[in-house]
């Protein structure tokens, strides 16, 4: 697949796809998280403080080489996605607080991406000719374009016709999940011969990754008093990520498919891995209720 038309074609699927959670987003989705103050801190300082730890940990115990331990630096910094809101209603989290999270994350991103990722490409300092690598101030300028805009005329096309809004929510997730599929595999395809030997340990990385993840966006706030629907919320947040914009700002901006490679691998196993931790709850609080419904009383 010409790489001429990947970068073309990338920013317009992830465009598709910002463009279809703006569909699903209201002012009152950022101004929420004044009413949940605790747990929208917990769930930032996991994506935006804990989860690159994790990722630096991972890479630097199993040896990454320089392009994929960028790639999942730059995996771990991107928000969470619009699935994690359908996982968060599947088993029964605060849905409410998915959409804010999301929408903030977004906004956010647009600093913690290019901070995270350019730091990942100081440290590791690939050799082979890509040490210029870089998000400078320009390239941050089309992170906003790709993340920001067409979420902001999503929101606009709601507020201006909320009934066309919801008839298209639907049938926009569907194409641009399509649109990227196909695009992700010819972009990965087109250039993965010099990663071949490390796919199966970048796999062994990002699932662990996402397991993390899952957990500890899970357990942390728990451990902290959140409740338990708001942790559910926070977990798929957490391990969740919106893959597509690791894969475009690694192409598109980075020009580097090797950098897309771990996100495209995570965009496989996260699904698959939120359904079996959802269903791993639910079961334990199932039980859990179960036994206190059973327990005879004491008095």
């Amino acid at each position: 697949m010409n790489s001429g038309f990947i970068a073309v074609a990338l920013p317009i699927a992830l465009g598709v796809i910002m463009f279809g959670l703006g569909l699903s987003l209201t002012p009152a989705d950022f101004t929420r998280v004044a009413q949940q103050p605790k747990a929208v801190l917990i769930a930032l300082v996991c994506q935006m403080v804990v989860l690159p730890l994790v990722a630096f940990g991972l890479v630097t115990l199993f040896g990454l080489e320089p392009l994929a331990a960028i790639g999942v630096m730059l995996l771990a910094a991107s928000p969470g996605g619009a699935t994690a809101n359908l996982f968060s209603h599947l088993f029964g989290g605060d849905v409410a607080l998915n959409v804010s999270l999301t929408a903030v994350n977004s906004v956010i991103s647009v600093l913690t991406v290019p901070l995270i990722t350019n730091a990942a490409i100081d440290h590791f300092g690939p050799e082979d000719g890509t040490g210029s690598l870089g998000v400078q101030f320009g390239k941050a300028v089309q992170v906003f374009a790709i993340v920001l805009i067409p979420v902001a005329i999503g929101m606009t096309v709601r507020a201006l016709r909320p009934l066309f809004a919801n008839r298209m929510d639907r049938p926009v997730r569907i194409a641009s999940a399509i649109i990227l599929v196909f695009v992700v595999i010819g972009a990965v395809a087109s250039d993965r011969s010099g990663m071949d030997g490390d796919l199966p340990k970048i796999g062994l990385v990002v699932a662990l990754l996402c397991a993390i993840s899952l957990t500890v966006g899970y357990w942390l706030p728990r451990l902290l008093g959140v409740p338990e629907r708001q942790a559910i919320a926070s977990s798929m947040e957490i391990g969740v990520h919106n893959s597509a914009i690791a894969i475009t700002i690694a192409i598109s901006v980075l020009d580097s498919t090797e950098i897309a490679v771990p996100a495209a691998l995570y965009a496989v196993v996260m699904s698959p891995f939120a359904a079996a931790f959802g269903w791993l709850i639910s079961r334990s609080l199932r039980r859990a209720g179960t036994a206190v419904a059973t327990e005879p009383s004491r008095l």
